[in-house]
């Protein structure tokens, strides 16, 4: 079957064109005769037939020499031969691209026997033209032995050239793009690497100033003034933990009180010392001393008493009897304790060695803690001994379990019996904090300052109550009972019969001291609501009603009376 074959077919080969004619029409390069034939003589044999029309860039040709006929035949492009259908040459379309395989040169063809002259004179015969030189061929398309007749076409058809690697832009983008990134990244490591630097130089100088800054205000620990620290940490509202101690000494028959308490605010444990002396309320608000109030009212008593005067919140009471702190000192394996003097042994022989040795890092037993904590020599003041009850306690604290279920089996090994209110359980955990507070340093003492008469001294509200215990002295409610107190300025003792006449007044008197010698009595009141009650005050003491005017009283009391040289006492001559 010889189907007719698709010139644009990449596979078919193409002619090539060598130029375009006055139409407009491509002109092909001719592939000269195989063989030529003789045919009868013609006039116009010579002259170049073309398969398109008129060429005007044709070269004139020499006539070729006829040969016979022949037996049409099909080359494998399915055209006859021989019959006027030259075989076109093949059309490459990459060649135009200027890559792939060359052609093999091809032997161009034998030139065809020139035509043989006519004779001159012959009438209408042209001059033979010269023979064109010979062009060049396109090679042959390489072919393959014919193993596949069956098939349309053959392998030796197809013409083998390299193809141009059409992904080689793109593959020298990608790799422009990926240099791109590579260099974006690592520009963007090392912007990040300098902002980590600046970051950190920026820190190291904050840290820096803001130590700095501390420093030069003593804010930093070890620096600076210990109350001052304590107050700028004690600023604002705080959480504090207090119970008050007893410690009975029952071979002397003598009480010692403290208030153990405990910041959580500030972390930081304090033992305020409470000396005997202390002017406190009874429960009838008949004023009475700290001592004469743990005998006469018990622990209750006590701390409602306490709680009243200094305006802090007490959660309970630890009752400590000698016997019970002897044991809880053996238990706890004997304590250190820096000793500020020689206790001899009450038991022992004269002549015997001392049980306590005064000196440094000095190790006590029961026995011995117990006789230091109660020792005060003739003539002693009471806050000496105090002291030595506050390093006991500060040692024993130091020994403590610092977790709460160990202190509480320490508390219950005692077998006392407990307040209600405050078990052994809650006793426990409040031993165990301070335990906590007292060995990483956090733990100081602290004695409340008292005059003479029992009341408390000027300043002592600001330092101890207010800073430590975070009391305020308030006065009473209307209904309750006016606490008043006295300071003497007459130049005589006038404090016992001012006092006589107040109490029989009902009013409850909280202390008397000493002061300066004045002219003129004054009635000092600090709320307005207790502006009546400081003139009713005036009036029972015999004081013109001029004298009150309000001012601060004197610790926790509603009206403080400063008796002066006009004031008649009561009974003189």
């Amino acid at each position: 079957m010889n189907d007719q074959q698709n010139p644009y077919d990449p596979y078919y080969p193409q002619p090539q064109i060598i130029g375009y004619d006055a139409y407009g029409q491509p002109v092909y390069q001719q592939q000269p005769a195989q063989a030529p034939q003789q045919p009868a003589y013609d006039p116009y044999a010579g002259q170049q037939q073309t398969a398109y029309g008129y060429d005007p860039y044709a070269q004139p040709q020499a006539p070729q020499q006829p040969q016979a006929p022949q037996q049409p035949s099909y080359d494998g492009y399915g055209d006859r031969q021989g019959q006027g259908y030259a075989p076109q040459p093949s059309y490459d379309p990459y060649e135009s691209y200027g890559g792939g395989q060359q052609w093999q040169a091809a032997e161009p063809a034998a030139p065809a026997a020139p035509v043989a002259a006519a004779p001159a004179g012959v009438p209408g015969q042209r001059p033979a033209p010269e023979p064109p030189a010979p062009q060049p061929t396109r090679p042959a398309a390489p072919r393959r032995a014919e193993a596949d007749d069956d098939r349309d076409y053959r392998t030796e058809q197809f013409s083998f050239i390299e193809e141009p690697d059409e992904d080689s832009e793109d593959v020298i983008d990608w790799l422009k793009f990926t240099e791109s990134r590579s260099e974006r990244r690592e520009e963007a490591r090392r912007r990040g690497r300098n902002r980590v630097i600046a970051l950190v130089v920026v820190l190291v100088l904050a840290v820096v100033g803001g130590v700095g800054y501390l420093w030069s205000a003593g804010l930093l620990p070890g620096t600076g003034d210990p109350e001052q620290q304590g107050q700028a940490a004690g600023a604002g509202p705080q959480r504090r933990d207090t119970i008050v101690l007893h410690l009975h000494d029952t071979q002397g028959g003598s009480t010692s009180t403290a208030l153990l308490v405990d910041n959580s605010t500030t972390k930081q444990g304090t033992t305020v010392l409470l000396p005997n002396a202390l002017a406190v309320a009874d429960s009838e608000g008949a004023a009475t001393t700290l001592g004469k109030s743990v005998e006469e009212d018990g622990s209750s008593g006590t701390r409602e008493a306490l709680d009243t005067l200094l305006g802090a919140k007490i959660a309970g009471t630890w009752r400590l009897d000698t016997p019970y702190l002897e044991n809880l000192v053996e238990y706890l394996g004997g304590i250190e304790v820096d000793t500020d003097t020689t206790v001899p042994d009450p038991q022992g022989k004269k002549g015997a060695d001392p049980l306590v040795v005064q000196g440094e890092q000095q190790t006590l037993t029961g026995r011995a803690a117990v006789a230091y904590a109660t020792f005060r020599a003739s003539g002693e003041a009471e806050a000496k001994q105090l002291q030595r009850f506050g390093q006991v306690v500060n040692g024993m604290l130091r020994k403590m379990p610092s977790d709460a279920t160990n202190a509480t089996g320490a508390v219950e090994y005692l077998q006392q019996i407990a307040d209600p209110s405050l078990p052994e359980k809650d006793l426990g955990a409040s031993l165990a904090k301070l335990a906590e507070r007292a060995k990483t340093g956090a733990y100081k003492t602290a004695l409340l300052p008292v005059g003479q008469d029992g009341a408390l001294a000027e300043g002592a509200g600001d330092s101890v109550v207010k800073d430590i215990l975070g009391g305020k002295a308030t006065a009473l409610d209307a209904s309750g009972v006016p606490r008043v107190s006295i300071k003497d300025g007459t130049g005589e003792d006038a404090v016992e019969a001012a006092k006589v006449v107040l109490i029989n007044g009902g009013y409850a008197f909280v202390g008397g001291s000493k002061t300066e010698s004045r002219a003129k009595s004054e009635v000092v009141y600090g709320d307005d609501a207790q502006k009546a009650t400081a003139a009713e005050v005036a009036k029972t003491l015999g004081l013109p009603a001029g004298s009150v005017t309000k001012g601060k009283p004197a610790g926790t009391a509603a009206v403080t009376v400063v008796l002066g040289r006009d004031y008649e006492i009561p009974g003189a001559s």
